[in-house]
């Protein structure tokens, strides 16, 4: 198969009969290949033909700029698919950018136009995205595997064989127990299962369910974990302290429309995580050379987001079909053996001494493996002891007296940068003529969404983040008495407001925070979110986080202690009400108090109340903030209007700390610990933190797999 980039149309040429344009729209998405056929042509299409047919996809006048440019027929193409559509506004007209790949039915011709330079196009050959687990295996197994006679196969896969070291690897890289059963059939090899965890045949239903790998937390990171491991035979257990997603959703529209807050069942924490009440975007510019994240994609296609996200530059979903998906999702990994318990918390963690081999990573030939995990559960209000010798910490950005729990338990981590700033919004046809022109309101086009970024003279860069066009800014706290905002918007993106974080970074030397202000920041909390808790020692421990005795060294926890306390200024400003503070930009930028609306009403609730926010984020993000706005003016036409808003304050841009990890992905202080996703510092957003979800779980899998010792007879 060819891939093909860099074909090019003006928007005006995609259709013949621009009036047919939301209705092929609509039909391309809802419609398979065959219904569209039929409803193009009248003639009814056999599957066969159909499956072989172009992509509904693909327009006409993208069909023909294709035959066109290649000097081929269309007779001479077995299949065409859109891989990628984006739009190109720089110029005008403006410009449809396509990817697609396609398949000729004479392979001859293929391989000579692959050997062909076209001035305006590129071919390449189309990469394989097929999704397959990453082995690892250790230096005993692969001393075995290179004793091996090539001629060997799995009865499995009869035609791997070992004619390369990664044909090796994946020759037993089958994540079931009857792989392993194949290999002890083999006379070169014995398998012997010293692991409990693996010596699957042999347990009762009973050990079976206590030595199954943990995944804590249900967001996208865990979410995919858990799948992964399902799909690979491992049966995971889910612990997620919030409510299933439609349960979740009532108590977070508690907050929205009534003030309420239940502070484990909100914006943050609950399934599907916080991507839940987002723009549901699914795209990142993260190098992934093996596609995990088309894998995403596919998985969430397959529990029902619109196809239209395989192929959109920009894909998303939105909250309302996110819900279904997520639930789908959940059914999945349960239907493979997997068990999810929500409302579940976990408080604590034990741990047993043994041994490794010194690395880049790990010094010290002694270390620790996690034994227990100590959940508590808040139906009963009691806690149980969970034994597990794996387990993947998927927390999520918001997880503070977690991180603080961890930090206690001496599981490394260090402070990382991060951002803060301020929710602004705009009206959406503002954003739409800035972006699109005389395009605007196009329906292929959409709502128009920007990406900027400004380099103040303070040194402070000012960026817009999680951008949502024709969304919502929504509460988005998940304790007491603190404000957070956060977008939101529908797969539709049809409110009448565009909105999007205006926020600067900040290094962990400007947030460097007082052992005695950490001590009180997490003393109070944790005994709110995790009754019963002894007093949490937060003293610098003397291993894994760093050289305390380093002036540079920054508490991992400071980060946390300066979130709150905006929040709770956020809180006050407000009116101690969960309202959000709020000022027009006009006012912001001539620093006095706004008192009335102008042309953007705000979008949050419970409600906004103005006032003068230059007290609400430090000086040096004031600063940058305010020398920013005209600028992104002249790149977005109004976007310095002085009637758009901002509203604060937007915290919980991505992790305050990151928690370390080894080149197997686990915790560089214990053994089968995996701290993964946003929480952990690896990621941010739905697309990176499934991805990193993925990678976790194969990594846990080979851990695994590397409990089986390999041996001559």
């Amino acid at each position: 198969m060819i891939r093909i980039s860099e074909l090019k149309l003006p928007l005006e040429r995609l259709f013949t009969n621009p009036s047919l344009e939301s209705t092929w729209t609509r039909d391309a998405q809802n419609l398979n290949t065959s219904q569209w056929l039929t409803a193009q042509t009248g003639t009814e299409t056999s599957p066969q033909d159909a499956s072989s047919f172009i992509d509904p996809n693909a327009p006409q006048a993208l069909q023909q700029l294709l035959f066109q440019t290649l000097g081929i027929a269309k007779d001479d193409v077995a299949q065409l698919k859109v891989f990628k559509r984006s739009f190109d506004a720089r110029k005008t007209p403006l410009q449809v950018v396509y990817i697609v790949d396609m398949r000729l039915r004479d392979a001859a011709l293929e391989h000579l136009l692959l050997g062909q330079k076209f001035p305006v196009v590129q071919l390449l050959l189309s990469p394989d995205m097929t999704w397959s687990p990453e082995v690892h295996l250790s230096p005993l197994q692969r001393s075995a595997l290179n004793a091996l006679p090539s001629s060997f196969s799995s009865s499995s896969n009869p035609s791997t064989t070992l004619s390369s070291p990664k044909a090796a690897e994946h020759a037993f890289a089958v994540w079931s127990p009857s792989a392993f059963d194949d290999a002890s059939k083999i006379g070169h090899l014995k398998a012997s299962f010293f692991d409990p965890l693996f010596s699957i045949a042999s347990l009762s239903t009973h050990e079976l369910q206590a030595h199954r790998p943990v995944v804590v937390g249900f967001g996208p990171c865990g979410m995919f974990a858990a799948l992964i491991l399902a799909q690979l035979g491992l049966k995971p257990i889910v612990i997620e302290r919030g409510r299933k997603v439609r349960e979740r959703t009532k108590d977070t529209w508690g907050l929205w429309r009534k003030g309420v807050l239940q502070t484990n069942s909100n914006v943050q924490f609950g399934e599907g995580g916080a991507g839940t009440f987002s723009d549901g975007k699914l795209y990142s510019q993260i190098k992934d050379p093996r596609f995990l994240g088309r894998k995403v994609m596919h998985e969430f296609v397959k529990a029902g987001a619109p196809e239209e996200i395989l192929f959109a530059a920009h894909p998303h979903i939105g909250t309302f079909k996110l819900v279904k998906v997520v639930e789908h999702l959940r059914e999945q990994i349960i239907s493979l053996g997997g068990d999810i318990r929500f409302e579940q918390q976990l408080m604590d963690m034990d741990f047993e001494t043994t041994q490794s081999i010194p690395s880049k990573t790990r010094t010290s030939s002694q270390t620790r493996r996690i034994k227990s995990a100590l959940i508590f559960d808040q139906a009963t209000q009691s806690s149980y002891t969970l034994q597990c010798h794996h387990l993947v910490l998927a927390l999520g950005h918001s997880a503070r007296e977690t991180f603080a729990k961890l930090f206690e338990l001496d599981v490394p981590m260090k402070a990382k940068p991060f951002s803060v700033g301020f929710r602004i919004e705009h009206p959406q046809s503002l954003i739409d003529q800035a972006r699109w022109g005389k395009h605007a309101g196009h329906p292929l086009l959409g709502a128009a969404d920007y990406k900027l970024v400004h380099h103040a003279k303070n040194q402070r860069s000012v960026y817009s983040f999680c951008m949502c066009p024709g969304g919502t800014v929504v509460a988005a706290t998940s304790e007491a008495a603190r404000v957070v905002t956060n977008g939101m918007s529908q797969y539709s993106r049809n409110e009448r407001n565009a909105n999007a974080a205006i926020v600067v970074g900040i290094e962990p030397e400007d947030f460097q925070a007082q052992q005695t202000q950490i001590e009180e920041a997490f003393q109070d909390e944790l005994q709110r979110q995790m009754p019963g808790t002894r007093t949490l020692n937060l003293n610098s421990p003397p291993k894994g986080h760093g050289a305390p005795l380093d002036p540079s060294w920054v508490h991992p926890l400071s980060g946390v202690v300066l979130q709150r306390r905006l929040e709770s200024e956020a809180y006050v400003l407000g009116g101690e009400s969960y309202h959000a503070p709020a000022q027009l930009v006009g006012d912001f930028l001539k620093d006095q108090a706004s008192s009335a609306f102008a042309e953007v009403l705000p979008s949050y609730q419970p409600g906004v109340r103005l006032t003068d926010l230059s007290a609400a984020l430090p000086s040096y993000a004031i600063q940058a903030i305010r020398e920013a706005l005209p600028v992104f003016g002249q790149k977005v036409s109004g976007f310095d209007l002085p009637g758009a808003l901002l509203t604060g304050v937007e915290t919980r841009t991505s992790s305050p700390l990151r928690m370390l990890r080894d080149e197997t992905l686990q915790s560089t202080g214990v053994f089968g610990l995996y701290p993964a996703g946003e929480g952990a510092g690896f990621a941010g957003g739905i697309l990176t933190a499934a991805i990193d979800g993925i990678k976790v779980a194969e990594a846990l899998a080979s851990d695994v797999l590397q409990t089986c010792v390999l041996v001559n007879p």
